[in-house]
């Protein structure tokens, strides 16, 4: 992270205090502790702190009224309050003064911990979303393993500046992002992207829009036009959605091998000065073997494939790109919002986006249109993410067991550990989900138990 990561932990009983320092110290967080409420308000007023740990009794004041002018001084941190008595009306007014969280505290400090290594993370993901990256400047946005290899072979092949490039993968997932991702590493500052839209392209049109046509070249055509390939001069050229064009396959194929194209109704031969970035939902392999595609056009088109994954195989990529749309929203709207708090990002998480990337998009910029104030609520969430996104029981086949008297609560507990992860297929982010908590928790509970974590296998890999 660009800024350090500390924490204040405000609590009388100054062993426990300790406890949690040195466990935070271990995690490479750095801590000052505070016994009172007054020594609390002297620690904000010298240092900016990400997380401020508040016990609810403390000898001079009563944590939860304190909330208000902590906050007045560290308006990015989070408060979770700290209390050996839980009970409903203290957490509402805790939440209701501003506090993310409200924890009964233990005789193990970990659940505390666990929390504050997961604001940790959200902190990270909020600075990666407002913070400079190679490719935020065109919104392709995303640290999973996954969307880095992306990222890496776009990287790769825009150094070849006139390699042909197929994007695949499903609608929505950011193919004409990656497209422009391309185009400003390759291309001259000041070049054209001209998308072409196959699907739209018709029948009778597609060589004259693609290639221009002269005057006179067919009836109607009472003037010069230039094509995409032309008015893309030394930019890109986008065929979006290539597997729906029918009409014209041969021509294109001749243009991507011989670099050249004229217009119709002219003889004259123009150079391709452009790259030429195509893109598909389809599986071509599959339209070539049904007839509907050129298998020559494919391998023309294949010399440097990349798949686009889908948003469900992105894990903490979901909160990364919802906190860089609340941001863009924010500002284009101009509505200044306050960061997710964790039911949001709960919610979020849990949903499995049909529509991807461009569906979480719609998503926060209506929770940005329809809030009435900072904070972002989950009403202001569509009903099928929060009908979908709610955590569900452990699904299986075969019963769990519990025999009283016998199984202790770690028996039970590893045991649904184990068949998570077998209905997983090792997948630790799905075992997680299916269990209902956070990998970090999953993987926490695992080496309790001495479960050492595997290497995780891809879910399209048979183990």
């Amino acid at each position: 992270m660009s800024q350090p990561f500390w924490a204040l932990v405000v609590d009388d009983e100054d062993l426990y205090a300790q406890a949690i320092g040195r466990e935070m110290g271990r995690e490479g967080i750095s801590c000052d502790l505070a016994y009172s409420c007054r020594e609390a308000l002297r620690c904000v007023e010298n240092r900016q702190y990400r997380v401020i740990l508040l016990d609810h009794r403390l000898p001079d004041d009563d944590g939860i009224r304190i909330i208000p002018q902590l906050l007045s001084q560290q308006p990015d941190a989070a408060v979770v309050m700290m209390t050996a008595y839980q009970t409903i009306p203290n957490a509402v007014r805790a939440i209701r003064h501003g506090a993310e969280d409200y924890i009964v505290k233990e005789a193990s400090v970990a659940p505390i911990l666990e929390r504050v290594l997961e604001l940790r993370r959200r902190a990270q993901l909020r600075e990666e979303a407002r913070g400079p990256a190679d490719a935020k400047c065109e919104g392709l946005v995303g640290r999973s393993s996954a969307m880095r290899v992306a990222i890496d072979e776009l990287k790769k092949v825009a150094v070849a500046k006139d390699t042909t490039l197929l994007l695949t993968g499903e609608t929505g997932v950011g193919k004409e992002v990656a497209c422009r991702f391309v185009h400003s590493l390759s291309r001259p500052a000041a070049s054209p992207l001209v998308v072409v839209d196959c699907l739209a392209l018709p029948e009778n049109l597609v060589e004259s829009l693609l290639f221009g046509h002269e005057r006179g070249a067919f009836t109607g055509a009472q003037e010069l036009r230039t094509g995409a390939f032309e008015e893309a001069r030394d930019g890109t050229v986008f065929l979006d959605e290539i597997g729906d064009m029918e009409m014209g396959q041969g021509k294109l194929l001749r243009v991507l091998e011989s670099r050249t194209f004229h217009r119709l109704g002219s003889s004259r031969e123009l150079p391709l000065r452009a790259r030429v970035v195509a893109a598909t939902n389809q599986d071509l392999s599959a339209l070539v073997q049904a007839g509907r595609f050129r298998q020559d056009l494919f391998q023309r088109l294949s010399v440097f494939p990349i798949r686009i994954p889908p948003l469900r195989e992105r894990g903490d990529d979901i909160l990364l790109l919802a906190e860089y749309f609340r941001l863009l929203y924010s500002e284009r709207l101009n509505k200044p919002t306050e960061p997710f708090a964790t039911e949001i990002s709960e919610a979020l998480l849990g949903y499995a986006y049909p529509g991807n990337v461009r569906e979480l998009k719609n998503i926060i910029e209506r929770a940005v249109i329809l809030t009435e104030s900072p904070r972002i609520e989950l009403r202001h969430l569509p009903q099928r993410v929060l009908s979908l996104g709610r955590k569900r029981p452990l699904p299986s086949h075969q019963p769990l067991e519990v025999v009283p008297g016998v199984d202790s609560l770690a028996d039970v507990e590893e045991r649904m550990i184990r068949q998570a992860m077998n209905r997983a297929r090792n997948v630790r982010t799905q075992a997680a989900k299916l269990l209902g908590i956070s990998r970090f928790q999953l993987l926490r509970r695992m080496q309790k138990i001495g479960m050492q974590p595997e290497s995780e296998k891809s879910p399209d890999k048979n183990s």
